[in-house]
């Protein structure tokens, strides 16, 4: 039998080997990948301007499909959550969130993370595999054509585009699953496909260091880098991939990216955590950090108000704080935001995407049997204790 292959999966260099094999000119593949990304269509009979041969060909060997859709929710603020099977079990989350001027998709790049980044859900999790293309750029794909077809939008390059701006800040960590993710930055940017600036496409790491410097030099997109602690102390209880890139070779490496980099800055969030990172001292470490001498990194903040889940064991700063860290950035002169938290109400806010993937480190049934003995033997059970001798 012969394996089909979906088209999803194929960015234009790969489109065009793939119709020389099939023994048709280059030409074909941009009419192809018109019909796909531009269009939606996924039904080869419907690609009217291609020769009947090709559209053959195509029936038997080739299919086009996303990740199928288990649920789809719209917050009261018009952000829409779209919960997609990615088989064996596992599910990742797509988020839209709609503004007056602009309408950005948050994509998924993994099934779970890794990185296990304290203050993130889907960390909590454990990691179960990495997306392929056709998965990732089918988040892409299926939102695109869905809101036009909810806003009777027609489909093809003189509709409305709904989607202006992607982020790869969905579940996982984009650069660790890095040749996929490129593939669909590719596409993204493709003008025979979705024809995204590189402006309008950003990407938001933890810190990878070696593959922020491949980035740089295979698709440079908008860069953004989850910070959220000002000293490496703190960043490695926060983020344990700091321990591998400490503060100095990130900053060195966000400094090299800017010369390749579609904007002048690189933006770094910063989730704000009660007690733990925001304090007048941090915004005066934070500062010391992205101007220090020979090192200094052209930036802008997103304070990102945190939202709680059980399993952390962390608050949000209250608003008068986050608003008083914000002000001294700002006196530095850093240009400075903070977010607004969009689709909290159905579970679509930042860090709060951890879908249904398998726990595959079992973490859940760990955390309630460290509930369990601490009810059972006191709340200091699990904890280090100085004892004096």
């Amino acid at each position: 039998m012969t394996t089909l292959t979906n088209l999803l999966d194929l960015d234009p260099a790969q489109l065009v080997a793939y119709c020389g094999e099939l023994g048709e000119k280059p030409f074909r593949a941009k009419q192809l990948q018109r019909w796909i990304h531009q269009f939606g269509v996924a039904d080869f009979t419907a690609m009217t301007d291609l020769a009947k041969s090709l559209r053959d060909k195509l029936a038997t060997r080739a299919f086009v499909a996303a990740p199928a859709v288990i649920s789809d929710h719209t917050s009261t603020d018009g952000t829409r959550k779209w919960l997609l099977d990615v088989g064996q079990g596992n599910a990742v989350e797509t988020v839209f969130i709609p503004e007056e001027t602009r309408g950005t998709l948050c994509i998924s790049t993994q099934a779970g993370c890794a990185v296990n980044c304290r203050f993130c859900s889907t960390g909590k999790q454990g990691f179960s595999r990495n997306l392929t293309v056709g998965e990732i750029i089918g988040q892409l794909w299926m939102a695109e054509f869905e809101l036009r077809k909810t806003k009777g939008v027609e489909p093809g390059p003189k509709g409305e585009r709904q989607i202006t701006n992607v982020v790869m800040m969905g579940m996982g960590e984009p650069l660790l699953n890095f040749e996929p993710t490129v593939t669909a930055l590719k596409l993204m940017l493709d003008d025979n496909a979705y024809g995204l600036s590189r402006r309008r496409v950003t990407l938001s790491t933890s810190g990878v260091v070696p593959m922020i410097d491949k980035l740089a030099q295979e698709c440079p997109v908008a860069l953004a880098v989850s910070l959220h602690a000002s000293s490496d102390a703190l960043r490695d209880s926060l983020i344990p991939l700091n321990k591998k890139y400490p503060l100095v070779e990130l900053m060195a490496a966000c400094k090299r990216y800017l010369e390749y980099a579609p904007r002048d800055f690189i933006t770094f969030e910063y989730c704000m955590l009660a007690g733990v990172n925001d304090t007048d001292d941090n915004a005066r470490e934070l500062i010391a950090l992205v101007r220090s001498k020979g090192r200094e990194v052209p930036c802008k903040f997103n304070l990102i108000p945190f939202n709680p889940f059980p399993e952390s064991g962390l608050l949000r700063s209250d608003n008068a704080r986050i608003k008083a860290f914000a002000q001294i950035l700002m006196d530095a002169g850093i240009v400075t935001t903070i977010r607004k938290t969009r689709g909290d109400d159905i579970d679509a806010a930042c860090g709060q995407l951890a879908g249904e993937v398998q726990d595959r480190t079992r973490v859940q049934e760990r955390m309630q049997k460290m509930a369990e003995y601490k009810n059972k033997f006191g709340q200091d059970f699990g904890r280090i204790v100085e004892v004096s001798r």
